[in-house]
């Protein structure tokens, strides 16, 4: 067997501590260098310890002041499937529901948007062709908890019901039951998580510290035709949201 990562193995000590009340939430840890010593590591280790436990939730980094046992709070669960797309809700509200919490968001839609370098080849349509661009923040009992910018080339929704998502007879139904509206049938969605700091825009809406750690995930939706007919970039919390992947089994 294997021996264990050093740095996984300073995060359990750390989590140990503060489960023994060695330090309770709201204290300031010792130094990275205190911390190594007394552990006989280096600070890389204990950075990477600390990066794990505060992407948990355990601990909370302030920049400029050091990092701090973080106050408890339950994670929200996110779950990603395709299987959870419902004709008369959205994911997120069932998510919401399943934990008792309200949910509810705020959007902005901006149309004939020009579509930057990267939207462009995302949704394989020329740079600067015109999309609907619509921003998102989502809330749990009334607290930020996922941010999303979501792009549909105008050519697919300009002139229909469905080409403001937050507005018409299909306001808020979702991309899949949306586009079905319009006899655009979605196929499949692929999906690229990836973790990185917040930015301060994203940190300021989210309610979390600057450069917290976030998981970014470029979603993009396909129609029966291969198409790309939807793309987002969606944000969330590491410390406060748990992203579960469900995986449908064909039979």
């Amino acid at each position: 067997m294997s021996e264990q990562p050093p740095y996984l193995r300073i995060a359990d000590e750390l989590r140990q501590r503060i489960a023994e009340h060695v330090w309770e939430p709201g204290d300031r840890l010792p130094s990275r260098a205190q911390i190594g010593q007394e552990c006989g590591v280096g600070e890389n280790v204990v950075r990477r310890a600390q990066e794990l436990l505060i992407s948990q939730g355990v601990l909370e980094g302030r920049a400029g002041s050091g990092t701090y046992v973080a106050e408890p709070r339950e994670r929200v669960r996110v779950v990603r499937s395709s299987a959870r797309e419902q004709p008369s809700g959205s994911p997120f509200r069932q998510d919401m529901k399943a934990l008792r919490l309200q949910s509810d968001w705020e959007s902005r839609t901006d149309a004939k948007v020009p579509a930057p370098a990267e939207i462009a080849t995302r949704l394989g349509i020329a740079e600067g062709e015109l999309c609907v661009r619509t921003t998102y923040e989502f809330l749990a009992d009334g607290k930020p908890v996922q941010l999303s910018t979501s792009w549909e080339p105008y050519a697919v929704t300009g002139g229909t019901v469905v080409v403001l998502p937050e507005g018409g007879p299909h306001a808020g139904a979702g991309v899949v039951n949306r586009m079905a509206a319009i006899g655009v049938t979605i196929s499949h969605a692929v999906e690229q998580p990836e973790p990185r700091h917040a930015t301060a825009e994203e940190a300021s809406l989210l309610g979390i510290q600057k450069a917290a750690l976030v998981t970014h995930i470029r979603r993009t939706y396909y129609s029966a035709e291969g198409r790309p007919v939807e793309t987002a970039d969606i944000v969330v919390p590491a410390a406060h949201c748990e992203i579960v992947y469900e995986i449908p089994i064909s039979r």
